[in-house]
């Protein structure tokens, strides 16, 4: 597929943050390889939206506030099962701050999203308690915008999330998979593909 953008289609970049990348406390190996075909992207796109973790220090999702425990160890919280992580992207750090080599000055939304101390946030739409909506989907109805075109990371959990809540709320999603990178811990990656494709996602 070729990607020929129009006024109805939007580029959603996922989390291109310092710690994200190499040398970051959550690094997706090979993360910084979407930072050129991100950038070529947001070249030929009219509309930009672009996704920041901003988490608190007592996050519910760092495994150093749960004593014992382990980064990449589960715990079963009130939302569900939920993966603990290093600390990462804390609000205000270096670790949170989007690549340098990310250009961000042409979207038009920014949104913040893993800010609530108690619930993870992998998806732009809806947080892992699955009921709390961060308002996208609006934004997106009310600019007109129908087809969502997903880039950044990592492949098997924000931006995977984020294309499923998509396309199960009636957009056209789509996962630039040149754009993207995973974490594929103990399967995850094939496990999001799989998951992507039944509900409906197309792979650019």
């Amino acid at each position: 597929m070729t990607i020929r953008p129009d006024d109805t289609d939007v580029l959603l970049v996922i989390d291109v943050q310092n710690d994200f990348l190499p040398g970051g406390a959550l690094a997706v190996p090979d993360g910084d390889a979407v930072l050129e075909p991100v950038a070529a992207l947001s070249a030929v796109f009219r509309h930009i939206v672009v996704t920041q973790d901003w988490h608190p220090a007592d996050h519910v999702s760092f495994a150093s506030n749960h004593f014992g425990r382990s980064p990449f160890d589960t715990v079963t919280l009130p939302y569900g099962e939920q993966v603990l992580w290093p600390d990462h992207c804390i609000a205000g750090t270096r670790g949170a701050e989007f690549s340098p080599a990310l250009d961000a000055s042409g979207a038009q939304l920014v949104l913040r999203k893993g800010y609530h101390r108690m619930v993870d946030s992998y998806s732009a739409f809806r947080e892992a308690d699955r009921r709390t909506q961060t308002g996208l989907a609006g934004y997106l109805r009310e600019r007109g915008l129908r087809r969502i075109f997903f880039a950044g990371l990592a492949t098997d959990f924000c931006v995977a999330w984020s294309a499923i809540d998509a396309a199960e709320l009636g957009f056209e999603s789509h996962v630039v998979l040149e754009a993207c990178r995973g974490i594929d811990a103990a399967g995850s990656l094939d496990r999001a593909m799989r998951t992507m494709a039944t509900a409906g996602v197309r792979f650019v």
